[in-house]
């Protein structure tokens, strides 16, 4: 079975931060929630509104309206303080004036470390979806189609576990990730060509 799925940008992995403007995007979008009332929290906002407008202007605004728009949850479940809904913040900046179905869908049973924050660890589809959960307070209506939103596509395992949970709920209907980046790695540099 083939994924669908969209993204903006590159992301470099393992440059930092000042590599490229995406990467200082990224970087703010993942700012901890635990930095809110600092100075430098205004930066992830500012980053929501950013990633929310090129959505905008690349998304077919009638596909908007009539997609499921479903955020893959943070690592932090919805109690735990360091929750972070960035996603659906970034999704209600995409929709903005549209008559839109955003719902956060999935939740995390347990709180995770953050991907960007765990070394080379990464969880397994299975391990992902065995700590996803539909939330049923939210399923109706029934979608006919979802876009999933993420800010980087890595290895595509949180997206595939939220792709099959999602069709495990409501059937066989088209699942699409889209992503604020993709993460590439840098590239090294050819020894020959120094100098």
């Amino acid at each position: 079975m083939e994924d669908e799925c969209y993204f903006l940008r590159e992301y470099t992995r393992g440059v930092g931060y000042q590599a490229s403007d995406t990467n200082q995007l990224i970087a703010n979008l993942k700012k901890s929630t635990e930095r809110r009332g600092q100075r430098d929290y205004r930066y992830k906002q500012q980053a929501i509104e950013i990633a929310g407008r090129e959505f905008r202007s690349a998304l077919n605004p009638e596909w908007l309206r009539t997609a499921t728009l479903v955020p893959i949850p943070p690592s932090s479940n919805r109690d735990d303080p360091r929750y972070d809904d960035r996603i659906t913040q970034v999704i209600q900046v995409v929709t903005s004036g549209l008559q839109a179905d955003i719902r956060e869908l999935i939740m995390q049973r347990e709180s995770t470390i953050p991907a960007h924050l765990s070394g080379n660890y990464r969880p397994t589809v299975a391990e992902i979806m065995e700590n996803y959960a539909i939330d049923e307070t939210l399923t109706e209506p029934t979608p006919n189609r979802i876009g999933v939103f993420d800010d980087i596509l890595t290895a595509g395992s949180h997206f595939r576990a939220a792709k099959l949970l999602l069709q495990q709920r409501f059937g066989a209907i088209p699942v699409v990730g889209i992503f604020v980046a993709r993460r590439i790695f840098p590239r090294e540099q050819d020894p020959q060509q120094s100098g």
